[in-house]
This record gives C-alpha cells, sequence and structure tokens, in this order.
C-alpha cells in the first residue's frame, strides 16, 4: 500500500462543502500533506453539524455537494497527487425518520427488510424515547397528532416536527373515522403490498389524485380523539416514551448514550454488504486510499469486521482505527490495520511537558481546595458507578436477566453486583473474544479486574460464573450473546465516566485530562517518551500521530500552555488565591452551597488560561465571553454533580456562567490586569511547548495527523468551539512568506515548522516509514532540558532536537532561551551520523564530531531539525 506521509483533518459541513476543500488542494500540497481525511461525507440528519449521525451510508451528501462535488474533489486529488481518507460509520446510523431503513422498521416493525440491519430486541415493540413527558401526558397536551408526510406519502404519527410512519395495518382504522377517497385507497394499497411495493403505492395515491387539504384537516379533526390515538399508538410497532427513561429502558443498542444514534449489526455480512457498497466502490474506482473507522470498540466483532472490510476493499487500502489505549495496552496484533488514530501520542506528549515535582504542587494546593474531587481513585469509582447504576442502569440490567437465565441457581441481585463491580474495575474499554479463546492480553485484563472486583463483593459464586462467560468458558448462543453485550458496554461505561465525567470532575491539571490519558499518573520525563516511541516504531509504525482530534478536549496549543502550569506551580497556585479573592462579589450562595464552587473555580481560571488570546481586546470581549460561557456550561453539566444533561440545575448554570463571563469582563481591571500579567511567562513557555510538541509529531514514529487549522496555534475549548471555521486564506498568505524564522510571528512559525517537516517526509517518505527510532543522550548541566533522539534507515538519518521544561528561563516574545542558559549541554552523536549536517529549520551547518552543542542548536532558535549534507 501507499503510505500517508501525512494527513490534514477536514471537518466537512459548517460551511465546508466539497468545492471549498478543493480550494485549499494547493496550499495543503505546498504544506506537504499527501492525504486529505474527511469527516464523514454521507447523508447525515439535516442539518447535521458533524456528520456521525448518518441516514444514507450509500449516497454522498447533497449538502456537501454531493456525488458530482466528490468526484470534482477526488479529481483535483488526484490531479495534485494527493489521496483521499474517509471517516466511515459502520457502529451506528441515525434513529430517526429522515433515515429510511429506520422509518421502514418504524412502519413494518420485526417484519422489516431492515429490522435486524439494527440491534434491536424485539422481544418487545421498539421504544422512542423522544416525548418531553409520559404518553399521556403529551396526549393530553394535545402534543399528538395523526397526519401526513407528505415527503415520503404514508400517514403518521405527529410529535411537534417529528413525523414516525404508522403501521400499514392502521390504515383501515384510520379510514374507517374519514369519509376520504384518499384515505379510502390508501388503506386497501396497505392491505396487500408492502416493502418498497407499499411506499411507492402510497406515493402514487397520495399525489395522484385527491385534496390533501381536506385530508390534513379532516385528519386534524380525528386527532382531538384521544382514546382514537391512544388505541392507535397501541398499534404500533414502536411506543413512544418520555426521553428520561432511555437509561432505564430501551430496546435497542445506542451509541453510548445518544438515543438518536441506533447500534447497527454490521457483523451480520449483508448489513456489511448494505452498509458499505458506497464505500467498496470509491475504494475500487481509485477515489479513496484509506479508511478511518469510528468507535472500532462499539462493533459486536471488531477483528471479524475488520477481516471482512480488508477483505472488501484489497491489502492496499490504508485502515486506521479510533481506539483508544489504556496505559500498557497494545493493539491486537491480528487486526489487519495500519494502527490507531493516535490518541495515545498525545498521552507520551504529557510525559514529556509536565514536570512532576510541580504537578506534586498542583496536587497539594488542589487537594486542600477541592476536597473530594481531589481524589482521582475515589472519583473514578463514583464516576463508573454513576454510569453503571444511572445512566446504562437498562443495559446492565440487560445483562443481569441474560446471566440469570444462564445461571438460574444463582441470586439475581449477587449477579448484579458482580456485574457491576467487574464494569467498576474494568481497566481498558473492553476485551475482544467473540467466540475463542481469548488472547493473553485479555486473559491479564480479566484477571486483574476480577481480584479489584472480589476485594468489593462478600463472595465471589456470582463473579465466577459471569468471569465464566466472558472467558468463553460456556457454550451456547446466549452465552456467547452475554459476552458480545458485555464487551459492548464496558466502552461506553469507561468512556462516559472518564472522559465525560471524571474528566470535568477531577480538575488538578486540565492539561491531563485528555482523551487516552492518564492524569493520576507522575510523568515519567524523556526515558518514558524514548520507551513509548520505540514501541510506537515496533507496533504501529504507520499509525496517525494526533495532537488534536475533533473530540480532544482542548486545542492543542491550550493544552501545551496548560502543560506550563506544572513548571510554574507555585505562581499558579498563589494566583488562584488571589484570583478567588478579586473575584469573590461574584460568587452566589445557593440552597446547595456557593456557585461555583472552589473546584469550579480552580478549573475555570485553567480553561480561560488554554484559550487566553495573546491579543486580548478589552474592547471586543463578545465571541470569547460565549465560547467561555459555553464551555463553563457544557463542563458542569458533563460533571454531573449540581447540573445535568438530564437534570439540568438552571439555578446553577447561570451562576456559574455568570461568574465566568465576569471573568473577561472589560470591567473587571483588577483581575484582568493580573491575570494578563501572570499568564505571560505561560503563554511564552506554551508556545515553545507548541513547537516542540509539533516537530515531535512530525519526526517521531507514525503518521503525523494535522487537525484543520492547528498547523497554525488553535487554542479552542471542547467541541463544538474547535469545529469553528478555520481562515485558511490567512494560512495561505503566512506559507506564501519568505524571509527567516526570526521574523516570524509564533503561530507562523509553527505553520514554518510543520511545512519544513512535511516536506522533509515527502522527500524521504522510507526514513519515517521505515527508521529506526534511537533516542540520543544529552549531557551537561541543563541535559534535563532537552530532548534529542534520530530516525536511522540505512544510510539515511535526521536528527531532532528540542526544549522541555523552560519556564522562567524565556525572554518576553522571545521563542529561545539564549546560549548562556545551555552552558555545556551536548547531544551526543553515535559514530554513523557524525558527518557535516544542516539544521532545516534555519539552513544553518552543524560541524561534524560526535556530539552537538545545545547552546550553538537551541541558544537562538526554538528547535532543530538535522539532516546530513
Amino acid at each position: 500500500m501507499t503510505l500517508p506521509t501525512a494527513t490534514y483533518r477536514i471537518q466537512f459541513r459548517n460551511g465546508m462543502t466539497f468545492d471549498r476543500a478543493r480550494g485549499l488542494l494547493p496550499y495543503l500540497k505546498t504544506l506537504g500533506i499527501s492525504h486529505l481525511y474527511a469527516s464523514p461525507i454521507f447523508t447525515a440528519v439535516n442539518g447535521s453539524t458533524h456528520g456521525y449521525d448518518v441516514t444514507d451510508a450509500n449516497e454522498i451528501d447533497p449538502a456537501l455537494g454531493g456525488r458530482a462535488g466528490f468526484e470534482r474533489l477526488t479529481e483535483s486529488l488526484a490531479s495534485a497527487g494527493m489521496g483521499l481518507i474517509l471517516d466511515i460509520v459502520p457502529n451506528h446510523m441515525a434513529a430517526s425518520p429522515e433515515n429510511g431503513w429506520w422509518r421502514d422498521v418504524l412502519a413494518f416493525g420485526r417484519h422489516s427488510a431492515y429490522a435486524h440491519h439494527f440491534d434491536i430486541d424485539w422481544s418487545e415493540p421498539l421504544t422512542l424515547p423522544q416525548l418531553g413527558q409520559d404518553f399521556d401526558g403529551a396526549l393530553a397536551a394535545g402534543e399528538l397528532r395523526i397526519t401526513l408526510d407528505e415527503t415520503h406519502g404514508n400517514f403518521s404519527f405527529g410529535y411537534f416536527e417529528t413525523l414516525l410512519p404508522l403501521n400499514p395495518k392502521s390504515y383501515g382504522a384510520i379510514a374507517n373515522r374519514l369519509d376520504d377517497p384518499v384515505a379510502t385507497r390508501m388503506a386497501e394499497a396497505a392491505a396487500v403490498t408492502s416493502g418498497e411495493d407499499f411506499h411507492r403505492a402510497m406515493r402514487d395515491i397520495l399525489f395522484e389524485g385527491g385534496d390533501r387539504v381536506v385530508l390534513r384537516q379532516k385528519l386534524d379533526d380525528i386527532s382531538s380523539d384521544r382514546d382514537f390515538l391512544r388505541n392507535l399508538h397501541e398499534g404500533q410497532h414502536w411506543r413512544l416514551t418520555h426521553w428520561k427513561e432511555a437509561a432505564q429502558r430501551l430496546s435497542y443498542r445506542r451509541f453510548f448514550e445518544v438515543t438518536g444514534l441506533v447500534g447497527t449489526r454490521v457483523e451480520n455480512p449483508a448489513v456489511f454488504d448494505d452498509m458499505h457498497r458506497l464505500v467498496i466502490e470509491l475504494v475500487h474506482h481509485g477515489k479513496v486510499q484509506g479508511l478511518r473507522i469510528d468507535h472500532v470498540d462499539g462493533l459486536a466483532e471488531p477483528k471479524a469486521y475488520l477481516d471482512m472490510l480488508r477483505a472488501a476493499v484489497g491489502p492496499d487500502t490504508y485502515i486506521v482505527v479510533e481506539k483508544i489505549l489504556g496505559v500498557g495496552e497494545i493493539l491486537p496484533d491480528s487486526w489487519p490495520v495500519a494502527g490507531t488514530t493516535g490518541y495515545e501520542f498525545i498521552a507520551a506528549l504529557s510525559e514529556l511537558f509536565i514536570d512532576g515535582a510541580g504537578l506534586r504542587i498542583l496536587d497539594d494546593a488542589y487537594r486542600s481546595l477541592a476536597g473530594e474531587a481531589g481524589d482521582l481513585d475515589e472519583g473514578r469509582r463514583i464516576a463508573k458507578r454513576l454510569m453503571v447504576e444511572r445512566n446504562f442502569a437498562g443495559e446492565t440490567g440487560r445483562l443481569t436477566s441474560m446471566a440469570a437465565g444462564i445461571f438460574p441457581e444463582e441470586k439475581r441481585d449477587e449477579i448484579a453486583g458482580a456485574f457491576r463491580e467487574l464494569l467498576i474495575a474494568f481497566p481498558v474499554y473492553r476485551t475482544y473474544g467473540d467466540g475463542g479463546p481469548l488472547s493473553w492480553q485479555d486473559k491479564a485484563v480479566l484477571a486483574t479486574t476480577a481480584s479489584q472486583a472480589m476485594a468489593r463483593l462478600d463472595e465471589r459464586r456470582a463473579l465466577d460464573h459471569v468471569l465464566k462467560l466472558l472467558e468463553g468458558k460456556i457454550e451456547g448462543d446466549a452465552a456467547r450473546e452475554f459476552r458480545i453485550r458485555f464487551q459492548q458496554l464496558s466502552g461506553p461505561v469507561m468512556a462516559k465516566a472518564t472522559e465525560d465525567t471524571l474528566f470535568y470532575r477531577y480538575n488538578r491539571l486540565l492539561a491531563a485530562n485528555e482523551v487516552g490519558g492518564e492524569p493520576g499518573r507522575a510523568p515519567g520525563g524523556p526515558e518514558e517518551f524514548h520507551r513509548r516511541m520505540a514501541e510506537r516504531a515496533r507496533l504501529q509504525p504507520h499509525g496517525l500521530s494526533a495532537s488534536a482530534t475533533h473530540d480532544t478536549k482542548r486545542g492543542e496549543d491550550g493544552r501545551a500552555r496548560l502543560y506550563a502550569l506544572s513548571e510554574g506551580a507555585d505562581v499558579f497556585v498563589q494566583a488562584v488565591a488571589r484570583w478567588r479573592e478579586i473575584n469573590r462579589p461574584w460568587l452566589k450562595d445557593l440552597s446547595d452551597g456557593p456557585a461555583p464552587e472552589p473546584n469550579v473555580e480552580w478549573m475555570l481560571y485553567q480553561a480561560l488560561a488554554g484559550a487566553w488570546p495573546e491579543d486580548f481586546d478589552r474592547g471586543r470581549t463578545e465571541e470569547l465571553r460565549e465560547r467561555f460561557t459555553d464551555y463553563a456550561r457544557k463542563a458542569v453539566r458533563e460533571a454531573k454533580l449540581r447540573s445535568d444533561w438530564t437534570e439540568q440545575n438552571a439555578a446553577y448554570e447561570e451562576a456559574v456562567t455568570t461568574y465566568a463571563a465576569a471573568l473577561v469582563s472589560p470591567d473587571n481591571d483588577a483581575f484582568l490586569e493580573d491575570f494578563e500579567r501572570v499568564l505571560q511567562p505561560f503563554i511564552a513557555t506554551g508556545y515553545l511547548n507548541s513547537l516542540s510538541q509539533t516537530l515531535l509529531k512530525l519526526t517521531a514514529p507514525g503518521i503525523p495527523d494535522i487537525y484543520q487549522g492547528a498547523e497554525a496555534f488553535d487554542f479552542s475549548l471542547v467541541d463544538p468551539d474547535n469545529r469553528r471555521p478555520v481562515d485558511h486564506q490567512r494560512l495561505m498568505a503566512w506559507l506564501s512568506e519568505a524571509g527567516p524564522i526570526a521574523k516570524l510571528q509564533a503561530a507562523a512559525l509553527k505553520q514554518r515548522i510543520v511545512a519544513i517537516g512535511l516536506q522533509l517526509r515527502r522527500r524521504q517518505p522510507a526514513l519515517f516509514a521505515k527508521g529506526d527510532y534511537l533516542p540520543l543522550k544529552a549531557t551537561g548541566s541543563r541535559r534535563d532540558h532537552v530532548l534529542a533522539f534520530a530516525r536511522v534507515h540505512h544510510g539515511d538519518f535526521t536528527l531532532v532536537a528540542t526544549p522541555r521544561l523552560m519556564f522562567g528561563w524565556l525572554d518576553p516574545g522571545v521563542l529561545f532561551a539564549g546560549p548562556e542558559f545551555w552552558e555545556d549541554t551536548a547531544i551526543a552523536v553515535p559514530s554513523p551520523l557524525h558527518g557535516l549536517k544542516a539544521d532545516l529549520v534555519t539552513g544553518k551547518t552543524i560541524e561534524p564530531g560526535g556530539s552537538i552543542s545545545v547552546a550553538a542548536l537551541l541558544g537562538s532558535q526554538p528547535v532543530g531539525l538535522i539532516s546530513p549534507i
């Protein structure tokens, strides 16, 4: 296969279309990008801002330019010598009437041709948790009606704008209440047709004659008969329920907690074929060179799916999976993929740029301020228990019932307790056994998990039974289904408890609270970074290396700046104490305590520091205020302590967002002056961290992925803030500028380094695709402040040197420490790399020899990228 040398992630929608993306290709080519990496492009729910709510997997979204626009884009890519990687979504689709397959299921239930395309429990009517209250309340409020869906040509149950197709067997009851020839003909046709014939017949009848205005009026009239509506509802293949009931009772597998996304049964070969028809066509016709598999852990059998996909698209297609690896976890080597989408690379960066001593200072201050929230381990347990017992109560209840059926001699409450403790103790997203024996890695995970779970249980009989199911020691369809269902649940429990709950509760250092990160770990420094990169070179040298994605908690440069809080921990701790006092007038005393509480105040000051624009203008704060208050609102809802997405505490949220808004108010002079003053060394250090992590991503094992706009500085907050439009015109202008790096502003300098690194990769693809990773030893008084390594392949090599932990050593506006800082520090160079070399960042010559003076290399520039002359 032809490997990418670098990818550039484009978020389609929100103004980004195929034709607009075409206009970026000359810029991306010059930057050094080999492959455009596209967010989902298939037809999604009307108005979708992300594209993961697919309604038709076999149609390219007309909102983006449709098939014709896509063809223009791929032709332009081919002309530029570039490739295309598509983000595909095999795990779920939109549970929306806009989805033709789902609409057919709503109409025909288990008799639909698509009934088994979706992961539905057909032992009961399909639950639709869409009502704002219970059914009787919605009925009494007049929120429900019978209506025509004139787009699709059928009778529907209407709930505001949502139109749910009725069971064709209901048409007779409707026609009997109406004196209308169109309704009568529809009922007659419904009695003798099904599937596509039914839909075609209904459209023909509805649109070929009759007065639809009169028919709609008659339907409105009978909609006032509540008993009739209730009886009609009882005759459907589905039941409308209050949206809050979804956690306790849902008859289909959803994507995480999103009831608007229904799980698909892509493990079924027929379903696989239906969902991948267009994707496979695009690959075979040379339009697509790579695929990114969304949420691979949500699939019933990831390996079997990936084997089917590989067989369908052939050996030359580049495939990566969105998979979050836990500490010490490796990607199963039997998967036919190049690697992951790169969250583990972000975790490796945190090992390098977080200062351990400063982290301990932050920990002491944070624990004294945050109270119980400062205990990470207990916080993790509480968050996971919340997911098991509340947010995913329906799923855990279903598993309990399945196990109780397999082991009728066991008490249900003991089985439920065993489940709870296993899910809470699970250290990774999931295991991967479906029908065969577990891998060594999965066996180790289960052994560790069982040991921790047992410590919380009074007896282990029920736990042993559950473990036998998970280990595949019990045969039969029920046991196999249990095993798969458990594996599909442990991932969402982990993700929602950790990334979307704990990471908004435990706020010691937000830079460490990143997808795939472990904020409780003490940083391992250069040694640990080298170990991880050597492992990466061995296990997945062709996986993506990310520093930001559409799912990360903040822009990569905001994170780089927040790493510096661990270096200037004393400064930050003292500043927070002052800031809390200055802003005390904005605190509110609510019945459940002060708002915001100290833990949230601590979080807000960090989040603001990470997003703070260096050119902050007190006369123009509206955009920042809106972004920051939106973030604050989302953060407290995700934390699920005093407000929640399901139970919003309006008074508390108003208090928090008012406090957040006050932090950027132009009238808050005392705070703003102190905040801006304190932030300056953190900004400077953050810039240097950004440039260092950028060069590391470009040269370390893996394929660098650039998130849209992040070739310059990106201080975005969490989504949807990170999906704001990118000013590519400005980026194009910067890239066209010539001149020495000393004259570039910091953001343009980052872009220049990206271009230099990516162009090197394009000139020497084998060096980075196959080259060894060789750590280089630093010596001298400042050796702990530099990281160096080489990439070596046969006679080719490149050397990389980046600074680290530079807080307090930088002059204002200067992105390097002078030669005097580095003193005698040197990088030892092995003999095969002794020849005359040049630094690609500045063009200066590096004299041959067994060492490189760091003062000479980094004393007048931020980073070093060295190649032989």
